[in-house]
């Protein structure tokens, strides 16, 4: 019996499974709800950790990366549509640096061996910008290139999770350890588990039982044994997801020292660009919430690396989350930032087998080990040994890069669409395509899309429901990341989400209205909503009673239709009809100001703390034509 159904979770059910043992897997929440759908979305060995281990001699984090570097290439084999190189820049401005870190990421490539995805270079200062135009230009020395892979976790987990069940593990979402059942020896010989959706309890009977609850951890140990002492230390990891723009399609950045010494990833994913990550000790929730403070440290950041041109907004933020990283606790050592993500496999008085600590690339060998200490401990008969290096994994097996090509052909589906089927079901994808209704239209023939912003499509909500999908949350959040990826894009679909749901699961209106409140929820407090609020409230406004009634007839004076929100073309057509040249740069940068949730529009609140009320004031004060001016009004 695996409890959890994370990364590793899942990988030590899959490795369980392949070697004959019977196998079943429980979930609290959905596959992949936790740290496992929230991370920086790489497969790497750890640059950060090849320099400390090099710098410390310290042969431990060497033998870490090493073996990190070997699950990167197994996964990306294993996965192939799922996971892929990514090419990372390293900007340099001081020239002392340039030696420095191309000795570092040569080292990196040495220590891949033959399993290195690329070989890393150095490019120009005028092949950097061409790279990446969004650079800061001045001091730009050169920059390296060096690869890593990346990959969509979420979907990656739920790959594990039906590889397994395809090989006879059973796996159930959403149920809850309620307490272990145990042996007069006080050995453990099983669980009592409680579905929270339906409520129903039952026992699951087992030789061994995993623990593998991430930050989690320790909760599962005390349950099992009173006495045992915390070993998991969590850590918040805060990611945010800005636009497209902001990040080349095929190129990373990385910013290997920032302010506080820690490192920053900013990334292309899933047609958005995210950046991250935050490294600060944190208690354990089931709902981590990014704070404004973290999210702003990220924009900072961003801020130092980009061009003067770009100005990186806070209403650019589409998306942000924090993940619970479980790290173990090292007693004597007080920041986690310094703790390498090590894991341990610890083997408690009754027989629970811990395994804890580790990161997403390495899943596959911590399971291995995990499996090979629970076949000891607990005297299981495996049919034979792991066989998960090399084992695909689902939609791996008859995928190909060209297969959305047949997609259009065979299907009539649109460009955009048939590549997100093919990259992230693999060769299942053309299953989701036949589930697709018709358009009615000359093109695309199949495929109504979920939001026109997104590749998405409503088939795939009712495929979600064939993969164990059983909330709205489970569907926007990690069938289909669009709660990761825009929140505003979420909320637009959720009650078309809703509605498929219903129609598959046979919900009332009760229960919709109730999933649509829990993921709004989940949207305001998981995903950075209320944190963009937070810092809306929190914007410094000084205006006295009378300024406000100005500024509330400045405001309903540009919207004439009482949309109760403005836009561009209400500003353009303001000037206009007072005769005033417009400055297009200044309505920009006025704009970029203004518009903190980026929907185009300005509202009152938005209005009221920003200089657009000012500047209409200046504008107005200029177009007031004087007694003197007009020839004494005569």
């Amino acid at each position: 019996l695996v409890i959890g159904g994370g990364a590793s979770g899942s990988g030590v059910a899959l490795d369980a499974q392949s070697r004959g043992l019977k196998t079943a897997l429980v979930e609290y929440d959905d596959f992949a709800s936790g740290t496992s759908s929230r991370s920086t979305k790489l497969i790497h060995g750890g640059v950060r950790y090849l320099q400390a281990a090099i710098f410390g001699l310290d042969r431990e984090q060497y033998r870490m990366v090493k073996e990190a570097l070997f699950e990167r290439a197994n996964l990306i084999h294993c996965a192939p549509h799922l996971a892929f190189p990514l090419p990372i820049m390293l900007p340099i401005y001081k020239t002392w640096q340039v030696p420095y870190y191309w000795l570092g990421v040569k080292l990196y490539d040495f220590v891949s061996g033959k399993r290195v995805l690329r070989n890393s270079f150095y490019i120009s200062k005028e092949n950097a910008l061409e790279r990446f135009p969004m650079l800061k230009r001045d001091s730009l020395k050169g920059a390296l290139i060096y690869y890593d892979g990346m990959h969509n976790d979420a979907r990656m987990n739920l790959s594990v999770i039906l590889t397994a069940i395809r090989l006879g593990a059973k796996a159930v979402n959403h149920t809850k350890v309620e307490g272990f059942l145990k042996n007069k020896d006080g050995t453990l010989c099983g669980a009592h588990v409680k579905d929270m959706l339906t409520g129903d309890e039952w026992d699951i009977k087992a030789k061994a039982v995993v623990n593998a609850t991430g930050p989690f951890t320790d909760s599962i140990r005390l349950m099992a044994d009173p006495d045992a002492k915390p070993i998991c230390q969590p850590s918040a990891g805060v990611h945010i997801v800005l636009p497209a723009y902001y990040c080349p399609a095929n190129t990373g950045l990385l910013d290997p020292s920032t302010s506080d010494g820690r490192v920053i990833f900013f990334l292309p994913w899933e047609g958005m660009t995210v950046a991250g990550t935050t490294d600060a000790p944190t208690s354990v929730t089931f709902s981590p919430s990014p704070s404004t403070v973290d999210i702003e440290f990220i924009l900072q950041e961003i801020r130092r690396y980009l061009s003067d041109d770009v100005p990186v907004r806070r209403g650019d933020v589409m998306s942000a989350w924090s993940g619970l990283r479980p790290l173990v606790r090292d007693p004597n050592k007080k920041d986690t930032k310094s703790l390498a993500r090590n894991h341990i496999i610890e083997i408690s008085k009754s027989k629970l087998i811990t395994i804890a600590g580790g990161k997403w690339t390495t899943y596959r060998h911590m399971a291995e080990e995990t499996v090979d200490a629970a076949v000891k401990a607990c005297d299981l008969k495996q049919r034979n040994p792991c066989i998960t290096a090399g084992l695909l994994l689902e939609g791996a097996h008859h995928w190909d890069p060209l297969l959305h090509i047949r997609l259009v052909q065979d299907y009539g589906l649109e460009e955009d669409v048939a590549k997100h089927l093919s990259n992230t079901y693999g060769d299942r994808a053309s299953v989701v395509a036949r589930l697709c209704h018709m358009t009615g239209k000359r093109w695309p023939v199949v495929g109504h899309r979920l939001h026109v912003e997104f590749p998405y499509v409503d088939a795939e909500v009712r495929y979600a429901v064939r993969e164990y999908a059983c909330t709205a949350i489970d569907v926007i959040a990690r069938r289909l990341r669009l709660a990761f990826l825009n929140t505003y894009a979420a909320d637009e679909v959720l009650e078309n989400v809703v509605e498929i749901m219903a129609q598959e699961l046979g919900w009332d209106k009760k229960e919709c209205d109730r999933q649509i409140a829990e993921a709004r929820k989940f949207i305001n407090v998981e995903m950075g909503q209320n944190a963009r609020m937070q810092s809306v409230s929190e914007a410094p406004l000084s205006l006295t009673m009378e300024e406000m009634t100005a500024a509330k007839q400045r405001f309903n004076l540009l919207d004439r239709d009482n949309k109760g929100h403005i836009t561009l073309n209400d500003l353009r057509n303001h000037f206009r009809a007072h005769g005033e040249k417009i400055d297009e740069r200044l309505l920009h940068e006025i704009l970029n100001e203004v518009d903190l949730n980026k929907n185009g529009e300005i509202d009152m609140n938005e209005f009221f703390i920003n200089r657009l009320a000012r500047y209409l004031e200046q504008f107005q004060e200029r177009t007031i034509v004087h007694v003197d001016r007009s020839g004494g009004g005569l």
